[in-house]
């Protein structure tokens, strides 16, 4: 049995963003990247679409999110000067109507307190700013006029997998069957092809897969896959001005983007609409049913749109609350959380990674204090809940 001095398992933006800054950070111990699939196919991470957005309500998840622009204002300096990941910063604009305005007031508030560079627009703003924007039933949108936009996922991800093996830090091609613990401690996790792995320190990176994982250590951590459709539309008519679109989130939930010289689009469903088949089949029903005629009524030039292409993507589902958790476990004190960003592992997990290196090394936060992320408010069922879950 080889053992490493930290083994992350989960390979994914969060797991290489923490391989990556541990190294960076000066850290000389061994590093452990344990993936199980290392084409990255299905992971969250290269299926997601890519946002990044300080409209949080939560101010840790604003700061995460503060942290990956950061990240990307700096890329090259970062990670070379041919470093890129297409980012597009057209901003993101969530909609509320008459029912949502004071909440979008009092998370504008947040964000603003928190340095976002966002605007409040009233319907008239948003009339003459989107003009391709029905505003019937519209109270406000929240703007954000820069630090918004979207990025290539599975790019941003490679950079920092790649730099994390350069600086040494070892990538294992396995799947975890089983976590050993001793007197309080995790100290080896088992692949599924028998090869044991001894462990200092184990982070939980697993994204939809660190509910499993954490029960194998005998925690239990409300953290599965939810699945997400996301569609590829064809608008032959669509102006200009569509185009440079920023996401935008409707008062229904559904959210659209352009993507090169069509645009995608999807809707989270509600709790009992959730689809139980976990497959990678998309459905196309859920588009008709429940996207189109509502997007159309929004964004009239949508009316004559055509899906040209789909796909699946899961969710790490946080069930408590939809926020990260993030930090070590109070009893098994060197098994690390990093999971649970339900859609939002992307744009924070640059800055997740980067917390788990300085818990990792120096004991605590430095950057960004996560405690209230942290693994206590699961064990008492005492939810920190994020409004803006698109």
């Amino acid at each position: 049995m080889k053992t490493y001095d930290v083994v992350i398992v989960g390979g994914g933006i969060v797991g290489s963003s923490a391989a990556y800054f541990l190294k960076k950070h000066g850290f000389t111990g061994s590093i452990a990247l344990i993936e199980r699939d290392t084409t990255y196919a299905q992971c969250c991470t290269a299926r997601s679409c890519g946002g990044i957005r300080q409209q949080f309500s939560t101010p840790e998840n604003i700061e995460l999110s503060k942290f990956g622009l950061g990240v990307l204002r700096n890329l090259k300096a970062e990670f070379g000067p041919e470093a890129d990941v297409g980012f597009r910063e057209q901003g993101y604009l969530i909609l509320a109507s008459e029912n949502g305005r004071a909440i979008l007031e009092e998370n504008h508030a947040v964000q603003i307190a928190h340095g976002a560079d966002n605007v409040l627009l009233d319907a008239e703003g948003l009339g003459k700013q989107f003009p391709w924007l029905v505003t019937d039933g519209l109270a406000l949108g929240c703007f954000g006029k820069s630090g918004e936009g979207w990025l290539d996922p599975y790019s941003l991800m490679s950079l920092f997998r790649k730099a994390a093996a350069t600086q040494g830090v070892e990538i294992i091609a396995g799947e975890v069957a089983q976590v050993k613990t001793v007197a309080g401690k995790a100290t080896s996790v088992t692949l599924g092809d028998g090869r044991e792995v001894g462990c200092g320190t184990l982070v939980n990176a697993g994204g939809t897969g660190a509910g499993a994982l954490a029960r194998m250590a005998g925690i239990d951590l409300p953290v599965g896959p939810r699945k997400r459709y996301v569609y590829v539309l064809d608008c032959p008519g669509a102006s200009e001005a569509l185009h440079r679109a920023p996401l935008t989130v409707d008062i229904s939930g559904i959210y659209f983007r352009p993507e090169g010289q069509q645009f995608i689009c999807g809707l989270s469903p509600d709790e009992a609409d959730e689809p139980q088949d976990l497959s990678w089949d998309v459905d196309y029903t859920w588009f008709e049913e429940h996207i189109w005629e509502r997007l159309a009524g929004r964004v009239p030039a949508f009316e004559a749109i055509k899906v040209v292409n789909a796909w699946v993507g899961h969710y790490d589902y946080n069930a408590l609350d939809q926020n990260a958790v993030i930090g070590p476990h109070p009893d098994l004190s060197n098994f690390l959380f990093a999971n649970g960003f339900s859609g939002h592992g992307l744009q924070q997990g640059p800055g997740a990674g980067n917390a788990i290196a300085e818990l990792v090394i120096h004991g605590g936060y430095r950057s960004i204090d996560l405690a209230r992320l942290g693994f206590a408010r699961i064990a008492d069922k005492a939810p920190l809940f994020e409004r803006n879950v698109i």
